[in-house]
């Protein structure tokens, strides 16, 4: 099994409306995965939020990605660890 991720792209961010010091935001991300011979590519937004009160825009963007990149880990980790190995 593989599981790639093709692109990642920020698609907005905003400031938390209850939240000082928050921004949240969506991210797109595409993957490419086979399984068992089958390759299948799809897209997901992912919803991601940073805590950086008053930051640059590059470092809000890279904490957004950054989020967004541990939630890819977790999903391909789930991926792996339920995939079952043949007899031999």
């Amino acid at each position: 099994m593989s599981f790639d991720v093709i692109s990642c792209q920020l698609l907005h961010a905003s400031p938390h409306r209850a939240i000082a010091g928050r921004v949240t935001g969506k991210v797109r991300v595409r993957i490419r995965e086979s399984f068992m011979g089958n390759d299948t590519e799809y897209g997901l937004d992912l919803p991601v939020k940073a805590d950086c009160a008053n930051a640059s825009s590059e470092i809000v963007r890279t904490a957004l990605l950054g989020h967004a990149a541990r939630q890819l880990n977790k999903l391909k980790s789930r991926h792996q660890s339920n995939q079952r190995m043949a007899a031999e």
